[in-house]
Order: C-alpha cells, then structure tokens, then sequence
C-alpha cells in the first residue's frame, strides 16, 4: 500500500466508478440533488441563514396538511443533499403539483422555527417529471 491515504489520491475514472458501484443508493441521489442545485444556481439549504433571502432547488420528501392556529397549512419537506427544509403555504389544503418525489425551485425569505429552517409562502416553480 502506498503512504498516502486514498481520501488525498486525485480521483481517477476508475476509482470514481468504485465509488459509485460501492455507494448507497440515497448516498448517489444526495450527489445528484447537489450537482443539480449548483446547476440550476441555487443556494445549497445546508447554507443557508436565518432571515437569508434564497432561492433553493430539491425534491420534496414528504408532503402534509398540518393546521396552523387554525388555519390549513400545507407543508412539504424539500431536500436538496445538504439539508432539509420545512416549505409552508399558509392558508391551502393542497396545491396541484406538489406532491411527494415532485423537484422544485422555491424562493423566498428563510426562518428557524424549532431548530429546521421553514420558508413561507414562498414563489416557486415545479420542474419536469422526467430527466431535463
């Protein structure tokens, strides 16, 4: 074996194909959901700041209606390989397109509330089904 560590080795193809055949499958998607972002422009979640105005891209894990002081709240949780983040529309029960394994771009001014990061209300736009 050689004296430097293989984490300081400059990646080959090879050693890149190891790589991916010897990662998880959320792992990969974690990768892809990255790269995608910092495509697309956005800022990674795992970055940003409270009160930060940001315009994030990821794909949405989870999605439930979950009453807010008594107003319908509909939340979703996007995940973009950094970080999850709580997106709230106050005031619906539902939004057509937003559904679990749905991609989209939300933007936005973020907040903490109990420690996750939550965007309100924020403008957003789904991106296509298949692959772009």
């Amino acid at each position: 074996m050689s004296a430097v560590p293989r984490s300081e080795k400059p990646a080959g193809r090879f050693r890149r194909m190891l790589d991916r055949l010897s990662s998880s499958q959320e792992d990969l998607e974690s990768e892809e959901l990255r790269e995608d972002a910092e495509t697309a422009g956005c800022t990674r979640i795992g970055d940003c700041k409270d009160r930060q105005i940001v315009t994030v891209t990821g794909t949405l894990r989870t999605v439930t209606l979950r009453p807010r002081a008594g107003v319908p709240a509909l939340e979703a949780e996007l995940f973009d390989g950094t970080a999850g983040l709580d997106v709230v529309w106050l005031g619906r029960r539902s939004i057509v397109g937003i559904e679990p394994g749905r991609k989209l771009i939300a933007s936005g001014r973020i907040s903490m509330s109990r420690g996750r990061r939550v965007l309100f209300n924020p403008k957003y736009e789904l991106r296509p089904l298949g692959r772009e």
